[in-house]
């Protein structure tokens, strides 16, 4: 693997690093808003990376090291957004973490094809889910009864189902991840937890430990032997996704919501018919 890595150092120039570290930017600041920027990453370095066995696992690896910079600075933007955010969500922290592990652990052991099948489902009915959020919490809310008689605030039942939903997203995340944040915001926009601004607080807050949590345990397969990461592509990418997180998270606050909605839907949607039609 390390032969893989080599080889890609020496067939990449100056104009592919630079290249990738536009592809970088843009992937950061679509994840920082909705998510899916690995659909732009892993492209790009399967396609810079020489041939081989291990390519896709290294392109892999790469791309969740690389862009992880971004979600940290995305989330930290969004920090003004988290006040008041209901004590519950913390619970959604252990699931991302385990989750995330379990799916960086599964890019080893089962062939990708299992959850290439998967992807573009798990994408379309989290776009659905995510455009119909609105109208599901009015039914919700219908049905409950009146506002008078509910609890003030709360999930009740459905954070087990929270946690169980976000466990298997962080799963994965940590295996591949494209369209994760399109899968949370339609899971957390269910819970109740404010506009598409609260949403995106949170969301990107789970997304950072997700993506953190699989590039430690790709850094230590790394360095352990067991595959490989271009750690200068890595570098690259993490010095652009840092400002890709913070531009794509500044502008997305100061615009209305309804607008970073339907933009949030069109990206899900977009992603949806690209993985349908590869």
């Amino acid at each position: 693997m390390t032969e893989a890595v080599a080889g890609a150092l020496q067939g990449t120039d100056i104009g592919g690093f630079a290249l990738l570290a536009l592809v970088a930017f843009i992937a950061a600041a679509v994840n920082s808003v909705a998510g899916g920027g690995t659909i732009l990453t892993f492209p790009a370095l399967t396609a810079i990376l020489p041939p081989g066995a291990d390519r896709l696992v290294i392109a892999n690896a790469t791309s969740t090291i690389g862009l992880w910079p971004g979600a940290v600075s995305a989330a930290w933007a969004y920090r003004g957004e988290r006040a008041g955010q209901p004590a519950f969500t913390r619970w959604l922290v252990v699931p991302s973490v385990v989750g995330a592990l379990v799916g960086a652990w599964l890019v080893v052991v089962l062939p990708p094809e299992w959850f290439a099948a998967l992807v573009p489902w798990l994408i379309l009915v989290a776009a659905v889910l995510f455009a119909l959020q609105p109208q599901i919490v009015g039914l919700a809310a219908r049905l409950s009864g009146p506002a008078a008689d509910r609890p003030a605030a709360g999930p009740g039942a459905s954070l087990p189902l929270a946690c169980l939903l976000q466990f298997l997203v962080a799963v994965y995340g940590g295996y591949f991840g494209a369209g994760i944040g399109i899968l949370m915001l339609a899971m957390l926009g269910l819970l109740g937890l404010g506009d598409i601004h609260k949403l995106n607080a949170v969301k990107n807050v789970l997304g950072t430990l997700i993506n953190g949590a699989a590039a430690l345990l790709f850094a230590v397969g790394s360095f352990a032997g067991s595959h490989a990461v271009s750690w200068p592509h890595a570098a690259i990418m993490a010095v652009s996704a840092v400002a890709g997180g913070f531009a794509g998270a500044t502008v997305a606050r100061r615009l209305p919501a309804r607008i970073v909605r339907r933009a949030v839907a069109l990206i899900a949607f977009t992603l949806a018919g690209y993985y349908f039609a590869t």
